[in-house]
């Protein structure tokens, strides 16, 4: 009822959500209050608003939320070794097509599992069980989670076949020539990232197509807009784009899978984790 009341904010809303009479949250409540000795919910004319001590409460109520929620993916398991139920994978858009392609492997092998998986800017807390499995371009200081190193992502500077016949003849693109180029990035939001500054001192200005999608970026260079970045263990398996030879490599960036201690213990994370670990290292060579 509590978490309810803080989430929606009025006990009516909550009440809706819970499907119950609005008097069922508020006698809850008050019982709650009596229980501890203290107001927990304050009304107002803009709603509710919850104490801070009662804040404390909402924490613990998650956090046993979350793990009813990591027990619904457990399944039923048929047995102690049995890839069942449902694991719940967490990672920047540019992972999700090569773990898909994993996941739609694994998933031949054992019909029984299945896959959540969360594409997002916003990394979840894997401590909180959040997500069973995250792919990271960072070590975790959480001592409840394991990071494994899988290696360091390369990207490269790619081209389509016809964009190279047009303009890059010899698939190579010179420092002095890249100011010619029509380029393709991430928009103002990520202009920061390692790959884009590379771009830029590299002599990139004409960038004619800006995304914060990776898909977008991947689909803009396959459709012959102008030359951009990619991951080079992905975009090299693609016959429509051509890798273009420059002068300085662009920086790579370090891939951890990260994991929650407990999980190990996990038939279905375990054998995910073993298939995810086997793809990435094959992609970083």
């Amino acid at each position: 009822m509590l978490l309810a009341v803080h989430r929606d904010r009025s006990f009516l809303l909550a009440a809706r959500t819970l499907g119950v009479a609005t008097s069922t949250v508020s006698r809850r409540i008050e019982a709650l209050e009596k229980s501890v000795g203290r107001p927990l919910v304050h009304r107002g004319n803009d709603g509710t608003r919850l104490d801070p001590d009662a804040l404390r409460l909402v924490a613990l109520g998650e956090a046993f939320e979350l793990g009813l929620e990591a027990l619904r993916r457990d399944g039923s398991d048929a047995s102690d070794d049995a890839v069942t139920g449902t694991v719940r994978l967490s990672m920047s858009e540019g992972f999700v097509r090569p773990v898909t392609q994993v996941m739609a492997r694994l998933r031949v092998k054992h019909p029984s599992l299945a896959v959540e998986l969360m594409s997002e800017s916003r990394m979840v807390d894997l401590a909180r069980h959040e997500a069973d499995i995250g792919v990271r371009l960072s070590k975790t200081n959480s001592a409840a989670v394991i990071s494994r190193f899988m290696g360091r992502a390369r990207p490269a500077l790619f081209a389509s076949r016809d964009y190279v016949q047009r303009r890059l003849p010899g698939a190579r693109l010179s420092r002095d020539a890249a100011a010619l180029q029509d380029w393709v990035g991430f928009d103002a939001s990520l202009e920061r990232l390692p790959q884009e500054r590379w771009m830029r001192a590299y002599g990139a200005k004409n960038f004619v197509f800006r995304s914060n999608a990776s898909i977008a970026i991947e689909q803009a260079v396959v459709s012959g807009i102008g030359v951009g970045l990619l991951m080079e263990g992905h975009a090299t398996s693609q016959p429509s784009l051509v890798q273009l030879e420059v002068e300085d490599a662009p920086p790579s960036v370090e891939v951890y899978l990260a994991f929650h201690r407990d999980s190990k213990k996990t038939p279905r994370v375990r054998t995910v984790v073993r298939e995810l670990e086997a793809e990435f290292r094959r992609l970083a060579g």
